[in-house]
Protein backbone atom coordinates (compact mmCIF):
# COMPACT_ATOMS: atom_id res chain seq x y z
CA UNK A 1 0.00 0.00 0.00
CA UNK A 2 1.22 3.48 -0.81
CA UNK A 3 0.34 6.00 1.90
CA UNK A 4 0.07 9.63 0.83
CA UNK A 5 0.01 11.26 4.27
CA UNK A 6 -2.20 14.04 2.86
CA UNK A 7 -3.45 14.94 6.34
CA UNK A 8 0.12 15.82 7.28
CA UNK A 9 0.95 17.94 4.23
CA UNK A 10 1.42 21.16 6.28
CA UNK A 11 4.04 19.46 8.47
CA UNK A 12 5.83 18.12 5.40
CA UNK A 13 5.66 21.45 3.56
CA UNK A 14 7.89 23.04 6.19
CA UNK A 15 10.74 20.68 5.32
CA UNK A 16 13.34 21.04 2.61
CA UNK A 17 12.61 18.86 -0.43
CA UNK A 18 15.45 16.49 0.47
CA UNK A 19 14.28 16.02 4.07
CA UNK A 20 10.62 15.76 2.97
CA UNK A 21 11.45 12.96 0.54
CA UNK A 22 13.41 11.09 3.21
CA UNK A 23 10.62 11.57 5.77
CA UNK A 24 8.01 10.13 3.41
CA UNK A 25 10.23 7.12 2.70
CA UNK A 26 10.76 6.53 6.41
CA UNK A 27 7.05 6.94 7.15
CA UNK A 28 6.19 4.41 4.44
CA UNK A 29 8.59 1.90 5.99
CA UNK A 30 7.11 2.46 9.43
CA UNK A 31 3.57 1.95 8.09
CA UNK A 32 4.62 -1.24 6.30
CA UNK A 33 6.02 -2.61 9.55
CA UNK A 34 2.63 -2.00 11.15
CA UNK A 35 1.58 -1.29 14.69
CA UNK A 36 1.77 2.48 14.28
CA UNK A 37 -0.72 5.16 13.28
CA UNK A 38 -0.13 7.43 10.29
CA UNK A 39 0.18 10.39 12.66
CA UNK A 40 2.87 8.72 14.77
CA UNK A 41 4.66 7.39 11.68
CA UNK A 42 4.97 10.84 10.11
CA UNK A 43 6.05 12.41 13.42
CA UNK A 44 8.80 9.85 13.88
CA UNK A 45 9.75 10.03 10.22
CA UNK A 46 10.20 13.80 10.33
CA UNK A 47 12.48 13.55 13.37
CA UNK A 48 14.53 10.75 11.80
CA UNK A 49 14.78 12.54 8.45
CA UNK A 50 15.97 15.74 10.11
CA UNK A 51 18.55 13.75 12.08
CA UNK A 52 19.65 12.04 8.87
CA UNK A 53 20.03 15.40 7.15
CA UNK A 54 22.04 16.99 9.96
CA UNK A 55 24.27 13.92 10.26
CA UNK A 56 24.89 13.81 6.52
CA UNK A 57 25.82 17.50 6.45
CA UNK A 58 28.66 16.82 8.90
Amino acid sequence: MNWTFENFKPALDNLTPQVREKAVKIAHKLMEQGGISEERAIQQAIVRAEEWFYNSEG
